[in-house]
Parts: C-alpha cells; sequence; structure tokens
C-alpha cells in the first residue's frame, strides 16, 4: 500500500502488431566470440570532463538520461556537445518541445558559430520525431525533454507515467536499431530523482545528474548508472557568459580564497573516482546558550559529524556536548567518503582550542569509534595531489607509510590514534 489519494494510472494495454510474430520467428541467436566490441568505436565529445564521466567517451547506439534541477545547464551542456561534434562532421539532431527555434538560436549566439551539420526541430508528437530520425539518420539525437514528448495512441497526457514510458521505449528502439546515440533530458522531482517511472532510468544505458546550487558558478556533473564505464567519476564545469567551462584542477578551484591562519580550517583529500580532490574543511565550535548544543553540517552526513564528535569527547575528554558545532565543505561540494574523517575531527578540535593548523599541511584518514586512524584507498594518489599543489605536510594513517614510501618534497606523518593527530596541532 503506498498510503497516499489519486495514485491509480489507468493504462490501456496497446493492441499487438501484425508483424510482431512475423519478427519473432525472423530472430536469431548468435555466438558471444562473434559479437565485436572495440572501444575503439566511442565518439569524443570533445568535452574532457563529459567523456571522462561517460567512460571514455559516447558509444554509439547508447541512450543517455541526463536529469538535473530546472536552469542548472543541461540544455546549455548538450547543445555544446552538439557543437563539437558538429564541427566533426557528425550529424546531430536537436529536438526540442520546450523552446522555440528563435529560443535555440539565441543560446547557441552566446557560444560562437556552429556548422551546418546540426538540425533542429521543435516537435513533441512522437510519430513525427520518429519518421524525421529514420529519414535523417543522423549520427546523435538529442530530446529536450522527454516529458514533452507525447503519443496519440496512448490516452494520457505528455508527461505522464505511461507517456514518458512509451516514449522512452521508442527512442531505446531507434538507438538500438539504428546505432544512433541520444540524449535525452529529464526534469527532476522535489527529492532530485528523474520525473516519471522509476522503470525509465533501469531503460536507458546511462544515467547523469547535473548537481550544483544553481546560484553558483560550479556544476557538477555524476553519473548514478553507466553500463559502458564507472559510476564514481565527476566532471566539474563553471557556468560562464558563454556556456560551461571545464575545470581540469577541482582542487586548485576548490582551495581558492582560504583563510590564513584561521582556527577550524583543515585541507583534506577526498577521491571522486579516480581522481584525487582536496577540499577544505571548516568547523566553528562556540559555547551553547542553551541546555541543547546545535549540530550542522553542509557538504558532509549530518550523523557521521555526530558521531566523529562523541569519539572526540569519549577518546580525547573534550566537554563538546556543552558547545554548538557547525562543519562545512567550502565551495559547496558533498562529500561522504570516509578518508574525510581525519579531516573533520582536527577542524573541530582547531576551532574548539582556537589554534589553527598549518596552511601547508593536509589530512587523510578514515576514524574508528576505538579512535583508530584507519587505512584509505588510494594514498599514492592523494598524496602526489597534494604535492603538486604545493603542500609540504601530509597527515595519513600509519598503516598507509609502507605504500606511499618517501616522497620528495614533501613530509609524511604516519597515526595511529586521533590523539597522536590532535598532538600535531
Amino acid at each position: 500500500m503506498c498510503k497516499e489519494w489519486n495514485t491509480f494510472v489507468e493504462e490501456k494495454a496497446a493492441p499487438a502488431k501484425a508483424g510482431a510474430v512475423k519478427a519473432a520467428k525472423q530472430a536469431k541467436a548468435v555466438i558471444l566470440s562473434s559479437v565485436r566490441a572495440d572501444e575503439d568505436e566511442r565518439e569524443l565529445t570533445g568535452i574532457g570532463e563529459l567523456d571522462r564521466v561517460l567512460g571514455g567517451g559516447i558509444v554509439p547506439g547508447s541512450l543517455v538520461l541526463v536529469g538535473g534541477d530546472p536552469g542548472i545547464g543541461k540544455s546549455t551542456l548538450l547543445l555544446q556537445v552538439c557543437r563539437k561534434l558538429s564541427d566533426k562532421n557528425k550529424k546531430i539532431l536537436y529536438i526540442s518541445g520546450e523552446e522555440s527555434l528563435k529560443q535555440i538560436k539565441m543560446r547557441a549566439n552566446r557560444m560562437g558559430d556552429f556548422s551546418d551539420s546540426l538540425y533542429l526541430l521543435c516537435e513533441t508528437n512522437l510519430d513525427m520525431i520518429r519518421g524525421v530520425i529514420e529519414e535523417q539518420k543522423p549520427d546523435m539525437v538529442v530530446i529536450d525533454s522527454i516529458q514533452t514528448m507525447y503519443d496519440e495512441t496512448v490516452a494520457s497526457a505528455p508527461g505522464s507515467v505511461s507517456q514518458v514510458r512509451e516514449s522512452t521505449n521508442v527512442f531505446m528502439q531507434l538507438a538500438k536499431g539504428f546505432g544512433i546515440s541520444i540524449f535525452i533530458v529529464g526534469h527532476v522531482t522535489k527529492e532530485g530523482t528523474v520525473a516519471g517511472p522509476r522503470v525509465l532510468e533501469h531503460m536507458v544505458d546511462t544515467v547523469l545528474y547535473f548537481e550544483g546550487d544553481r546560484y553558483a558558478s560550479y556544476r557538477i556533473l555524476r553519473s548514478v548508472k553507466n553500463r559502458f564505464g564507472s559510476t564514481n567519476e565527476i566532471g566539474v564545469f563553471e557556468m560562464r557568459e558563454k556556456g560551461l567551462i571545464e575545470v581540469e584542477n577541482p582542487s586548485e578551484y576548490m582551495l581558492n580564497g582560504r583563510p590564513e591562519c584561521a582556527s577550524g580550517s583543515v585541507v583534506a583529500c577526498a577521491i571522486e573516482g579516480t581522481r584525487p580532490m582536496l577540499l577544505e574543511i571548516q568547523a566553528l565550535v562556540c559555547k551553547s546558550n542553551f541546555g541543547m548544543p546545535r549540530r550542522t553540517a553542509a557538504g558532509l552526513d549530518y550523523n557521521r559529524v555526530n558521531l566523529l564528535m562523541a569519539v572526540l569527547e569519549k577518546r580525547m575528554g573534550l566537554p563538546l556536548s556543552n558547545y554548538d558545532a557547525y562543519v562545512n565543505v567550502a565551495g559547496g561540494i558533498r562529500m561522504n567518503e570516509p578518508a574525510t574523517d581525519l579531516g573533520i575531527v582536527m577542524s573541530i578540535v582547531s576551532s574548539y582550542k582556537n589554534r589553527p593548523v598549518s596552511e601547508d599541511t593536509i589530512v587523510f584518514g578514515e576514524v574508528g569509534l576505538s579512535g583508530e586512524v584507519r587505512a584509505v584507498t588510494m594514498p599514492e594518489q592523494r598524496v602526489a595531489e597534494a604535492k603538486k599543489l604545493g603542500f609540504k605536510k601530509c597527515i595519513i594513517p600509519e598503516v598507509a607509510l609502507k605504500t606511499v614510501g618517501k616522497t620528495e618534497g614533501i613530509e609524511i606523518i604516519g597515526v595511529k590514534t586521533v590523539n597522536q593527530a590532535m598532538s600535531l596541532i
């Protein structure tokens, strides 16, 4: 039981087509070894951050769903992809059900010149769109957005569960049948998930989410499903007047504007996919004026922050139960990796004791309930990223010292417990 009103949706069964039985008789099974799957078939978009998230480029015949909040930059990013591919003489078809041709042209003028291999179509009728795709046979199609498409044979309004599912099914057949790469833009709900049936995400090959504050300049492209690559990679973009610009070094971008000699500020290192990312963790600990202290966490797991504060109170004897605590990841990015635990702990203690951590120091490590500092993955890459950005000291779990070894230009300090790490402040 869903315990909600008006959740039933009428779905009429479509009559079976006459050619369905004939097509079933013509179907043949093939040997696995006879199927070719060359990595060279991928098409690079010319946008390195997007290629990274996709797993190395666009796979022909793939169906990609791009979701995100309104105004986050979904249409802008896909139009930039169309421009890059059209410059390679690829035939691109951009289908919009929300904007007119003039609106698309105005946005395109801000990006620069487009080649003549980009075609625009403003249509929402699924049958007409299918006819144009079968006639043009483009290399890539962009559907903006799936919620505006409708099929006349389905007796429901555009954007309904039945219409979205049927429209996605049609585009999936076109992508697989003609080897056309199709990008679908999907609206999101208040919870941040793609609007429509959950089966929509199961039908497509790749699901990308555009995250970030629409009023801030940065954007993060994250893959939550990818049949052709990893789901751990992220792409970082910055919104400017001419469109989205790649942020090739997000660590340097996130650390811009760091305060000097300020207590409660610590640089930690997290891993997103194969990329180490340095970020500043800030903490503000102050005496509570009420009987119940207030705890706030922005960009971090709230429960994890409370857990780490309990470890500090139990293992180090800090009376944090009488203090308000505000913990924040500067730059607005969200991180949930356990390797940031040591950075959170050191920032809280630094603010509590009002002792700043050296600006050229970076920390990472997972903290257990016994106060021990545990190992994390890929310590060598984290230390290398810190050295590249000019850090002189790196506090890491002691068990990772053998893996990292000696690195010239940066002092590596191993700690076993939180008490040892705090003695370095």
